[in-house]
């Protein structure tokens, strides 16, 4: 491929930062597929294509992200090469993929042009709008269309998105509405013994959750509590506190201070038929509160830093969710989960109580927790075609 002005341009501007050469691990043996993600939010339906990859293909996996990401699997995580002429020639030198993988729309054009000089094909998932890596912006004369068209295939969450690309100067037969890849599973493990006895202790108690809860949002949520309670005596609040070490001094101020009936998790308590607020051990156990709590709240995401915890962890077992307006590092979570009418925003402790309120009824609560479900088990069938590329991709068919 002929260099654009463009990318001449583009690789003659002067970096604010000066760049530092990578230092990565040693490569392993055989074949390698990689995978980037423009952020850990992006990463997580290329979590679990590596999964697929590694396990169904048999070739290693790199996935490269600007923050970091928890990987499982024969996965090797690496933060990504500058985008700079010298710096990726050193990278593909020593990875030596043979096909590569972008998500969400980031555009590396010194990368994508290297790799299509060396017959790499690349592609595209999880499409949602082009733009050049965010640190080298700036106007360059064809260089968003030179970069979109080395892409052998770009698959589209929406046809908005599909629009963006093609305007952008994707060439029209590469770029399809597929929709999204499925994301590895967030269902939370539990112990079957221990989620059937207590929900035989449960009962028909009506339970809700508040999963990750920071100090910051433990007011506004006793106080939700306290509304609704006056309406269902018999409500059942479960704490799971963002650290374990909060659990403790939150039930003594709630049981000495408030007057509240409180059990604790750490004690070995259980929520008999008079306990008001049961205060669990942090958030190891989340996958046994998620399956007998019918609603979930999100902490962090009302008055903390932003939401803790995925939402696609209650999502995918069943729990009706409330959020408030900080998604933190879930912002495209909660617009998927919004979009389907899968989960309901709050905006305060009032707003909380009345939410509340109105998802005891189990019809309002199991409409909502099945449009979540769904959204958390879409898009095998996606996955199921990129796999199928990659696979022609090493076989020389792509």
């Amino acid at each position: 491929m002929v260099q654009s002005l463009g990318l001449t341009l583009y690789n003659l501007r002067p970096r604010k930062d000066a760049p530092k050469p990578g230092i990565w691990p040693e490569r392993p043996a055989g074949r390698l597929i990689w995978m980037h993600a423009p952020s850990p939010e992006a990463s997580r339906a290329l979590q679990a294509l590596c999964l697929r990859v590694t396990s169904e293909v048999g070739t290693s996996v790199l996935v490269t992200c600007p923050e970091g990401v928890a990987l499982r699997g024969a996965c090797l995580c690496v933060p990504p090469p500058d985008d700079t002429t010298q710096e990726v020639r050193a990278f593909l030198d020593h990875w030596q993929p043979e096909v590569v993988v972008f998500s969400d729309g980031e555009l590396r054009p010194a990368l994508l042009h290297a790799a299509n000089q060396r017959g790499v094909p690349v592609l595209m998932v999880d499409g949602r709008s082009p733009y050049v890596l965010r640190t080298r912006e700036g106007w360059y004369p064809g260089l968003t269309r030179a970069a979109l068209q080395s892409f052998r295939a770009i698959f589209c969450i929406d046809e908005p998105s599909a629009r963006a690309f093609r305007k952008a100067g994707a060439l029209l037969s590469r770029v399809e509405v597929t929709g999204r890849m499925e994301e590895e599973s967030a269902a939370l493990p539990c112990l079957e013994a221990e989620r059937a006895a207590l929900a035989k202790l449960l009962a028909t108690r009506p339970v809700w959750l508040a999963a990750g809860l920071p100090e910051a949002e433990e007011s506004v949520v006793i106080a939700a509590h306290r509304a609704v309670q006056s309406q269902s005596h018999r409500l059942l609040l479960i704490i799971a506190p963002e650290e374990s070490a909060r659990a403790a001094p939150l039930a003594a101020r709630l049981a000495e201070d408030e007057g509240w009936v409180v059990a604790q998790r750490a004690a070995d308590q259980e929520p008999e038929a008079d306990v008001e607020v049961y205060v669990a051990d942090g958030t190891a156990e989340l996958g046994l509160w998620y399956r007998l709590a019918p609603i979930t709240f999100l902490g962090g995401s009302l008055a903390g830093q932003g939401c803790t915890r995925n939402p696609m962890e209650p999502a995918a077992l069943g729990s009706a969710i409330l959020y408030g307006a900080r998604p933190g590092g879930f912002g495209q979570t909660f617009g998927r989960l919004g979009a389907a009418r899968a989960a309901r925003a709050v905006s305060d402790a009032t707003d909380l109580s009345e939410a509340l309120s109105d998802l005891l009824s189990p019809e309002r609560a199991a409409r909502l927790a099945q449009a979540a479900w769904t959204v958390a088990s879409d898009g095998a069938e996606v996955t199921e075609r990129v796999l199928a590329l990659v696979r022609s991709g090493l076989e020389g068919n792509l």
